[in-house]
């Protein structure tokens, strides 16, 4: 068996594995590049396999970074399967479309203001594109072994990351190579935690916080705080939002805080997405993988009014504070929020609060290492609102939480892949599972090429 890294090496955006054996060839997510133009450039470029020969594709979750390069992989000529959870499926079918229709957009608008060097601009992939690699979509049950490809099998365990996310185990009856994907942490309000993993002969481990702790609050106090001082300004928070996982987890912070008193009941709460309806039922729908009630549910989505026209979303930005804005998408690379930040950014009594990692190169990053103006539609915006990060809002565990994660494992893999990860995050995490558990780690670097013997 071999074992290819086509992304997420050295950079936390682009997952790509490709697992080769003498009977088949699978390719273990396929995620688009965020943030750095030259990581970016990676999902124009022709991929470093030949789709057509893949037998098999399979999802760790639903996010565009692990699952957003479909549409072109089957645009290209993959014709396989591509097997996933259910949830994970039932994400797709929401994320795909609208990441198509969101490029079809942005090339539209930078073609009508002017403001692109590409004569005319084009979107990666449309909407017609993602419909079609929905067809690919084939739905497995966590825990249970099914055949992918020729004398291979593999297994979904839940990852606790979001809704449907899922470590992989794949084995050709010698070798077993677990992928952790996102890992989610123990104690996170809403999801699940990891399922707990005993063997693997290797290991693909994520390391997006490899070298940061989680703050040990109550991740709902400190969004309260940044909201109490904005109000108090009269002003608004814009919170960038992915759609799903990030969404609902500040949906029930919020819901909490003013439950408990420390937000005004009526301070305005808008959701600027329209596929959050349907995000909500799929949380519904799903209801074994996440800790809420029914009425948990409907209380966390009712917080929010849910904004779904863009004339509706236009006229936000008329508005006057206080008021909180959730939209997508959570880096600050596109969608809803980019108009949010062009118009609240500029005012020192606004707030842009990142509740996420911010994959470097992106404008999330850019604000957070405090920049003066970020680019937006070919303009430099000023950035004088207060910009805070909300880490302890994340859905990826921290180092810590991960090495008990791995204390599970009753004997040490052969070795350990690093990835998913800023090259500083991975390297950290490479020394401690080095220094305290004595494994071997490699941190990988892209399109290595990896013998894993029989």
């Amino acid at each position: 068996m071999q074992l290819s890294f086509l992304g997420a090496a050295g950079t936390v955006t682009g997952s790509k594995y490709l697992v080769t054996s003498d009977r088949g060839r699978v390719l273990v997510d396929c995620g688009l590049f965020q943030g750095y133009k030259t990581l970016r450039l990676r999902n124009w470029a022709p991929p470093p396999f030949n789709a057509t020969t893949l037998d098999a594709a399979i999802l760790t979750h639903a996010h565009l970074d692990h699952s957003g390069y479909l549409p072109l992989l089957v645009r290209n000529g993959f014709k396989g399967p591509v097997f996933c959870t259910d949830a994970t499926a039932d994400l797709c079918k929401i994320l795909l479309p609208d990441s198509g229709r969101l490029q079809e957009e942005d090339a539209e608008r930078a073609n009508r203001r002017g403001y692109t060097k590409h004569k005319p601009a084009l979107p990666l992939y449309g909407e017609r594109d993602a419909v079609r690699a929905l067809e690919r979509l084939v739905a497995k049950p966590y825990d249970e072994e099914f055949e992918i490809a020729p004398k291979l099998n593999a297994r979904f365990s839940p990852a606790g990351h979001i809704l449907g996310s899922a470590c992989i185990q794949l084995s050709n009856g010698k070798t077993r190579i677990v992928f952790s994907g996102d890992l989610g942490r123990p104690n996170d309000p809403i999801m699940r935690p990891p399922s707990p993993i005993e063997f693997a002969d290797y290991l693909v481990l994520e390391s997006t916080y490899g070298d940061r702790r989680h703050e040990p609050s109550e991740p709902h106090l400190a969004f309260g705080e940044v909201i109490s001082r904005t109000v108090k300004r009269g002003g608004v928070v814009v919170v960038p939002t992915f759609a799903v996982g990030r969404a609902q987890s500040l949906l029930y912070c919020i819901r909490r805080l003013k439950q408990e008193g420390r937000i005004a009941n009526d301070l305005p709460v808008f959701l600027n997405s329209p596929m959050a309806r349907d995000v909500t039922e799929i949380y519904h729908k799903h209801r074994a993988e996440h800790r809420l009630t029914r009425e948990q549910c409907e209380s966390m989505c009712n917080v929010a009014r849910i904004v779904n026209s863009v004339d509706e979303s236009k006229a936000l930005n008329e508005s006057g504070g206080p008021m909180i804005i959730l939209a997508g998408s959570g880096m600050a690379t596109g969608g809803r929020v980019v108009h949010h930040l062009k118009a609240f950014a500029p005012d020192p009594k606004n707030t842009i609060a990142f509740a996420g990692f911010q994959a470097g190169g992106t404008r999330g990053a850019q604000m957070l290492a405090g920049a003066e103006t970020v680019r937006i539609h070919g303009a430099d915006v000023p950035v004088r609102a207060e910009v805070v990060a909300l880490g302890n809002l994340s859905a990826h565990a921290d180092y810590a939480e991960i090495l008990d994660w791995l204390g599970h494992f009753r004997t040490a893999p052969k070795k350990t892949f690093i990835t998913h990860g800023e090259p500083s995050a991975s390297d950290a995490l490479r020394a401690r599972i080095s220094q305290s558990m004595g494994w071997t780690c490699q941190v990988p670097e892209h399109l290595d090429q990896i013998d894993l013997g029989n």
